[in-house]
């Protein structure tokens, strides 16, 4: 996300410094190599070709800014938020922190860390927020692979510890995004964050489980949901899959649970029995991907499955908390030989397992007891594979024709 902050930044003619502490990423990335996963090639070669754009591992850069914003993780270690990277950021920010400037905090968070730890944080500076400084706060909203919904056309909410910072916060992001919706506090905008990803973690639960109830009573799933989706108001389509990935939607409602835990004493209980179905599906699919198997006269240990994507979405390098890891891992346990092919990720390791992508060929499809689409990339040539594989499973409906013979749908 800061990345993609600064290309656009860049491109529209603002001078930007990317401050980093990974030496070797931002001597890629001076370089002029897209280092980042999630940021597109031909994005960041524009922003870097303006002359804008320039990198430092040096935090004295901070010195020279009018704006300043702090895009780190927030990890979850055991069911809580770790704030470390964001408190570190801002006591880094804090030693070099100029008077009159605008700081913005992007990372995902509970609701009032930007007014409880990072305002505190930034006036061990002798600075005062509202008074030296301004403050505020505006959730991360990028949608990597995407490419109906680029930067600029996904609006951004703003919300300030005053007036004026989300004043200014807003007349910032105005100049980069189509659209700013700007909120009453700080609060307000990490809230709606999480709301966001809470509710696709909620609906992505639902399809999940509805998949797995229909496969029991013999009922298509996808086309359930087709004929939902005809439906031109009240309702909107979500898919089952292996599960959720990446670094939004399997973290962040973490955050909102472990607040409502902490604060109120009460269950977030929607919340939580969807992580708990959502966290059932990798395994739910290698069950499935066995029992295809079995059907097929073959039993699970022993056999060669071919995993096509890792990642956790289509058209990404992206492995962070990525299903088909742990569809491998199932499978590992259960005695299969697995293999994987993924054009954007050169190697894995998986329980301590290392993997290397094996080359999509028409002989490592054939010697594949089953194939297993868990992740269906553009660069796929389904129709070709679905004519070499024994068997496909296809857990995401990239076949969309359940008539084939050698194809199972989740």
């Amino acid at each position: 996300m800061g990345l993609s902050l600064a290309c656009a930044a860049a491109q529209h003619g603002y001078r930007v410094t990317g401050y980093d502490i990974d030496h070797r990423r931002l001597e890629q990335l001076e370089r002029g190599v897209p280092a980042v996963a999630g940021v597109l090639p031909e994005t960041f070669h524009s922003a870097h070709a303006t002359g804008n754009l320039t990198f430092s591992s040096e935090p004295a850069a901070i010195e020279q800014a009018d704006i300043i914003v702090v895009c780190v993780p927030t990890p979850v270690r055991d069911h809580s938020p770790d704030l470390t990277f964001v408190e570190d950021a801002c006591r880094t920010v804090a030693q070099h922190l100029p008077p009159g400037s605008l700081v913005v905090l992007e990372s995902t968070t509970y609701p009032g860390t930007t007014e409880q730890v990072v305002a505190s944080l930034l006036e061990t500076s002798g600075l005062s927020v509202g008074w030296d400084f301004l403050l505020a706060y505006s959730p991360e909203r990028i949608d990597p692979g995407n490419t109906e919904y680029d930067f600029r056309s996904i609006p951004r909410i703003v919300g300030g510890m005053s007036p004026e910072a989300t004043g200014v916060a807003a007349l910032f992001y105005e100049q980069l995004v189509d659209k700013v919706e700007a909120v009453s506090s700080c609060r307000a905008a990490e809230f709606a964050k999480l709301l966001e990803n809470t509710f696709r973690h909620v609906n992505i639960a639902l399809v999940n489980e509805m998949a797995m109830f229909c496969h029991e009573i013999d009922i298509d799933v996808w086309e359930v949901i087709g004929a939902a989706a005809s439906k031109p108001f009240g309702f909107m389509p979500f898919f089952p899959g292996p599960g959720v990935g990446g670094h939004c939607i399997p973290l962040d409602p973490t955050y909102l649970a472990w607040q409502i835990r902490r604060d109120s004493g009460h269950m977030f209980r929607i919340l939580e029995q969807a992580q708990d179905i959502n966290a059932q599906m990798p395994s739910w699919v290698a069950s499935r991907i066995g029992d295809a198997l079995n059907e097929h006269g073959k039993a699970v240990k022993g056999a060669t499955i071919l995993v096509l994507g890792v990642t956790y979405k289509p058209d990404v390098a992206d492995i962070r908390e990525s299903p088909p890891l742990k569809v491998i891992a199932a499978l590992n346990r259960r005695g299969a030989h697995v293999e994987y092919h993924d054009p954007y990720v050169e190697e894995i390791t998986v329980n301590g397992t290392h993997f290397s992508s094996v080359d999509l060929t028409h002989r490592s499809i054939a010697r594949a007891d089953c194939v297993a689409l868990l992740t269906p990339h553009r660069t796929f040539d389904l129709e070709w594979i679905s004519e070499r594989a024994m068997l496909l499973f296809d857990a995401r409906n990239a076949m969309q024709d359940g008539r084939l013979e050698n194809v199972v749908r989740l």
